[in-house]
């Protein structure tokens, strides 16, 4: 096995930094669905037995962790003077908070709600985001707060606990968002 060396590790870190700043750039002139996969969360995949949806003590939730990185993603997009047209989240709590914490407001949106225990609502949910994303146009910016499972079946990509992937949609009516950057503010 080869041994990389320290410079060429910072070329490559430089790389990312560059590809970041360029996701920036293209923001501020909009068209693009932005999908914000929920900040991180206490311990563990997918809520309690006997969960529901109007009592976030039954649910997995924001970590402080979370809390502070979705505060950070708002304080990344305030700084650059990135315009959000228009913010909608999923019912669920970690969705809320992390919208709430990072722009402000956010409308909840239903087909954004995690299908990780209802698989059958997977294909109506995600067309009805397809459908929404066709209408977003320059200078717009549509943030979607929602699940790695939703965020998936939107995309064909996998998203981590904070990350923002910055998508165009799709030329032909119901084909996948096309991812075009990725954001995770550290």
């Amino acid at each position: 096995m080869r041994h990389i060396g320290f410079g060429f590790l910072l070329f490559l870190l430089s790389l990312a930094v560059y590809a970041e700043d360029a996701v920036w750039d293209q923001l501020r002139a909009g068209g693009y669905v932005l999908l914000m996969r929920h900040a991180q969360t206490v311990a563990g995949i997918g809520d309690p037995p006997g969960y529901t949806l109007e009592d976030c003590k039954t649910q997995r939730n924001l970590s402080e962790e979370g809390r502070a990185q979705a505060r950070r993603t708002g304080a990344a997009f305030r700084v650059r003077r990135i315009v959000l047209t228009e913010v909608r989240s999923s019912a669920w709590c970690r969705c809320v908070d992390t919208a709430r914490l990072a722009f402000g407001n956010s409308t909840v949106w239903p087909p954004l709600n995690s299908f990780f225990d209802a698989p059958e609502r997977k294909d109506a949910q995600t067309a009805e985001v397809l459908a929404l994303a066709r209408s977003v146009r320059p200078p717009q910016n549509l943030m979607l707060v929602t699940h790695q499972v939703n965020i998936t079946a939107l995309t064909g990509e996998s998203v981590a606990s904070g990350e923002i992937f910055v998508a165009k949609r799709a030329e032909t009516p119901g084909e996948r968002l096309v991812v075009v950057g990725r954001l995770k503010v550290r």
